[in-house]
Parts: C-alpha cells; sequence; structure tokens
C-alpha cells in the first residue's frame, strides 16, 4: 500500500506521439493526466535559510554551494515526460535549472563512483545508478512550465530523472552523495522497486 498523500489526476486521451522508448510515450500499465498530483510522504516543508547543496563521497573534488551559488550555475530548459510509480504520467514537462552535467564537471567522479544517493533537507533520499544519474535530460530543476518550482512540488529546488519513476526525482534536494556500493532509499527501503524503470514496469521489489 501506497504512503504517499494523494490527490486525485485528471485522466487524459493517450496522443500516441512517437517519443520515448518503444512505439508509444505511455509506459505501460500507466494512464496520462493533464494535472499534476500532489503526492508526498512528508509534510511540505519551508526552504531552509542556510540551504547547502551539499556533493559529497566518491569524487575528487567534493564541494558546497549556497543558493545565490547555485543560481549562478549556466541553466538550461528541457522537455521531459514524467511517470509516477501510482500509475499516473504526465507528458511535455518544461523544467528550467542546472544541468546534472554541470555538478559532474566540478565533482569529477572517482571510478569507484558507481552509485548516487540523492539527498533532501527532509531526510528524504533515493538511490540510482550514476549511469541514470549522467544523462541527457537529468537538471536539478528551479522551474516547472515557465514558472517557480512550487514548494508542494519539491520547489524551489528538485532533482529531475525522467527516465525512472518519479520517486527517483528527490523533491527539497540539498545533496549527492557519490558512492562504491548501492544502498537503498527511503522508498526503496520500503517495498519501491530499486531501479524503477517505467518500461519495465518495476515499481515493487
Amino acid at each position: 500500500m501506497s504512503l504517499f498523500k494523494r490527490q486525485a489526476p485528471e485522466r487524459a486521451t493517450n496522443p500516441n506521439a512517437k517519443e520515448g522508448p518503444g512505439p508509444d510515450r505511455l509506459p505501460p500499465g500507466q494512464y496520462l493526466t493533464r494535472k499534476w498530483p500532489v503526492l508526498s510522504y512528508e509534510r511540505t516543508p519551508s526552504f531552509p535559510p542556510d540551504w547547502r547543496l551539499k556533493i559529497s563521497g566518491e569524487v575528487e573534488q567534493p564541494f558546497e554551494l549556497t543558493w545565490e551559488e547555485f543560481l549562478a550555475l549556466p541553466r538550461v530548459t528541457i522537455t521531459t515526460d514524467i511517470h509516477c510509480v501510482t500509475t499516473w504520467s504526465r507528458f511535455d514537462n518544461t523544467w528550467e535549472g542546472v544541468h546534472i552535467r554541470e555538478i559532474l564537471k566540478r565533482a569529477r567522479p572517482l571510478p569507484s563512483a558507481r552509485y548516487v544517493m540523492a539527498h533532501s533537507w527532509t531526510g528524504y533520499t533515493t538511490n540510482m545508478p550514476l549511469s541514470s544519474l549522467d544523462d541527457d535530460d537529468v537538471l536539478i530543476a528551479i522551474k516547472h512550465d515557465g514558472k517557480d518550482l512550487e514548494p508542494d512540488h519539491g520547489g524551489p529546488v528538485r532533482l529531475v530523472v525522467p527516465k525512472l519513476y518519479f520517486y527517483k526525482s528527490a523533491k527539497w534536494l540539498d545533496g549527492l552523495e557519490f558512492m562504491a556500493e548501492d544502498r537503498p532509499g527511503f522508498w526503496e527501503m520500503r517495498g519501491y522497486h530499486n531501479r524503477g524503470d517505467p518500461w519495465a514496469e518495476e515499481r515493487y521489489w
């Protein structure tokens, strides 16, 4: 049973656009919604006045960025689909933020770095292979569809990893820990799949 707080989504028809894996953009077992449901286990937190983005672990150059330093990094705009483990999908989300490779080129992961744990200032964590993080469509987002990212959706700063179920896109991001060995995060310890590939319906262990 999911522990998410749910907001009922509005269903929409699938336009059958030929993007993403397979002949159809909608992964198996998913339905399309125009709305963006709010799903969180935690209460929506306030933004810490002393927020830092902490890059740690198996990297040549661990570092921290203040909010002002983070905002000064180069930004990109990327449009992606997103897929929730609770079976809804939303197409054509436009994100603005810092591409993950801006972070990787500064941190310089060591050859031993094979996995990453994303950390939130709420204590939430989620793990993934470094190969899933280091992808063309992964970014640390501060805007969604032209507006500041709302706190209920992880604002003002959220990891976005579109090719995995959306519990891997940590809300309220404040750290990336590079690891030699994998270990499960918050939902992964509670039965959600360790990898979370929507196209393989990797919902639960």
